[in-house]
């Protein structure tokens, strides 16, 4: 399986995922003009897209258990395809209404079909899902630019949903010539959870992520919605500012993508990130609430972003799904689901609160962080295990398999510099090199106790290098002779 190729796909229709997010927004005065309707029509036929996520989450997330993630990502594909080139020519609203149901039923499979395959790549996949935001943000940004530009130039708005789905045609092409992991396999090794709890804790942790599947979502919608308004009302920010705490905080929010990315790349748990980022998101967002100093509320801003909405949506999913290794499906649609209801509630429940002030609407939002941060608590204190003997040793068995492949890519190098050398008659010992190579081990050791261990086990490794070396020497000296 050539899982860097798969991986190029399924990202590649996140993009496209994250186009088609605001796709209709960025669209409204020209779909009105060809609706010969008002805005709020358009308006109404976006929230299909709602309408269809919370439809179709839990059934399909149920059913890709059972047929397989490929047909998932498929179907979601088709689906997207047919909204774009539909949207771009439909005059009737009932029917644009029911291709909006159908962006979000795409949005489903994709999700159904997607996170679940990156976590059965086994390894470190599991951060592969934080990603897929990086690529959704990039659709987010790239797509006002494009529409702008047809705008000036007066080029026809469907062009924007055509050239989508010309993307996803080939992106499909792609795609279907590879081949997907088996559904529903267990990931050799996981950074948060080791061993399965106990059933009563295992159910109050799936309480606590279910929860935060909804508060996490919750938390972004209501700031996005709100931030811009609360600032120049309550805060007497200039109209720019406002907009800015919205731009900072998308800054973050793609910031915080990489580091998160990052951070399990190198194996710290999804249980230490959820608690530390939503402990963040909580701290920066009661400095947005109450602060009326610009200065601190940017960066605040800009931090909100990155805790809240840099992927650690993603990271609570992932922790869900290796909580239930038999079904990642249905995990990932029933936290969807939650984040879907949160969708639809978070605008109704803060439109009402607005009719007080927009101070009050807005500071519910701590009222969410310190709910999301209980949530996380439960969870990770449910899933807490005791450390056993055999728990460990199987950590240590996944490192030895990592450590193996390496060396046999370093004996694959010392190959190669073993033909150099004989090329250049230089001898197979250099000193100087292997003291700077154990000098690097020093510096790159980050226990001190450990540092001279790591060195004698880099002289064992350099001197059964040199031995290689001289055996592969030896033999291509022996075949030259018998060729002679």
């Amino acid at each position: 399986m050539r899982q860097h190729q798969l991986s190029i796909s399924l990202y590649l229709n996140y993009f496209i995922h994250g186009i088609g997010l605001i796709i209709l927004t960025q669209n409204m005065q020209a779909l009105s003009q060809h609706w010969q309707a008002p805005l709020a029509t358009v308006s109404y036929v976006i929230s299909g897209i709602g309408i269809g996520r919370l439809l179709a989450y839990f059934i399909l997330g149920n059913l890709s258990d059972r047929f397989g993630r490929k047909v998932f990502v498929n179907l979601g594909m088709a689906c997207y395809f047919t909204f774009f080139v539909g949207m771009a020519l439909v005059t009737n609203i009932q029917l644009a209404y029911g291709l909006a149901i159908l962006a979000g039923i795409a949005n489903s499979a994709l999700d159904a079909g997607t996170y679940t395959t990156f976590i059965e790549m086994g390894g470190r996949q599991g951060s592969a899902n934080v990603l897929l935001k990086a690529f959704m943000s990039a659709g987010e940004f790239l797509l006002p630019l494009l529409v702008a530009n047809f705008e000036a130039q007066r080029i026809w708005y469907g062009w924007s949903f055509i050239l989508a789905a010309a993307i996803l045609v080939v992106n499909s092409i792609l795609l279907n010539r590879q081949q997907f992991p088996l559904k529903n396999q267990a990931a050799q090794a996981g950074t948060g959870v080791s061993q399965q709890p106990l059933k009563n804790r295992r159910w109050l942790a799936t309480v606590g992520l279910a929860g935060y599947g909804y508060t996490s979502m919750a938390l972004m919608i209501l700031y996005t919605q709100w931030v811009s308004l609360f600032a120049t009302t309550t805060l007497h920010f200039s109209s720019v500012l406002a907009h800015w705490l919205l731009s900072l905080y998308s800054i973050g929010s793609i910031t915080g993508v990489i580091v998160i990315f990052w951070l399990l790349r190198r194996g710290v748990a999804e249980t230490k990130l959820l608690l530390a980022m939503n402990g963040g998101s909580l701290l920066a967002l009661a400095v947005i609430c109450y602060s009326p100093a610009a200065g601190l509320s940017m960066l605040a801003a800009f931090g909100f972003g990155f805790t809240a909405a840099g992927g650690v949506m993603q990271v609570g999913l992932n922790l869900f799904i290796k909580g239930y290794p038999h079904m990642k499906g249905r995990i990932t649609g029933i936290y969807f689901t939650f984040g879907s209801i949160a969708s639809f509630t978070i605008p109704l429940v803060t439109g009402w609160l607005s009719k007080q002030n927009i101070a009050t609407a807005m500071r519910f939002d701590l009222v969410i962080a310190v709910s999301g941060l209980a949530f996380v608590g439960l969870a990770v204190w449910a899933l807490h295990v005791p450390t056993t003997l055999s728990q460990e040793r199987q950590r240590i068995n996944h490192i030895d398999q990592q450590i193996v492949r390496l060396l046999n890519q370093r004996f694959e190098t010392v190959t190669a510099i073993g033909e150099l050398k004989q090329q250049q008659q230089l001898p197979v010992l250099d000193q100087q090199r292997e003291q700077r190579v154990l000098q690097q081990v020093a510096v790159k050791s980050t226990q001190t106790a450990h540092t001279p261990y790591l060195q004698a086990i880099y002289q064992a490794i350099m001197h059964n290098s040199r031995a290689y070396q001289t055996d592969l020497h030896t033999n291509l000296h022996k075949e030259d002779i018998d060729h002679d």
